[in-house]
């Protein structure tokens, strides 16, 4: 069950950190076939975070190579307060960080030569949370 409660949701944000190194791109449409992890549509185009082999093997120009933490703990989309939380304990690490919120979990963005300060700035915050 999400949960909304900020107290419990930190003491329980369990990272992950995925091995993958994902980029950023922005393209026209996303053509079938195509395996993106993330798909916002703008006026400007439709940005695609995808793993950097497939950006380089597609050819396309792409940003920010990063890796994606996620937090396991299942956040209601309703809860207030934890992209604040973990944005201020990555801010005070001086890691840049881009949220995707899903359906069940929070994914953050970090810059790939940053994921174990940004890893470590999260398992603080849950350890503090926990007392």
């Amino acid at each position: 069950m999400a949960i909304v409660d900020l107290a419990e949701l930190l003491a329980n944000l369990s990272t992950r950190l995925d091995p993958e190194r994902y980029v950023w791109a922005s393209v026209a449409t996303v053509p079938g076939g195509w395996d993106p992890v993330v798909t916002v549509v703008e006026s400007e185009g439709t940005t695609v975070v995808l793993r950097e082999d497939d950006a380089r093997a597609l050819g396309l120009a792409f940003e920010f190579p990063s890796a994606r933490i996620t937090l396991e703990v299942h956040s209601s989309l309703e809860a207030v307060g934890l992209t604040a939380a973990f944005a201020r304990a990555l801010a005070d690490a001086g890691v840049s960080a881009n949220v995707v919120a899903g359906f069940h979990h929070d994914h953050i963005f970090v810059p790939w030569d940053r994921r174990e300060d940004a890893l470590a700035a999260l398992e603080r915050l849950e350890a503090d949370a926990r007392g």
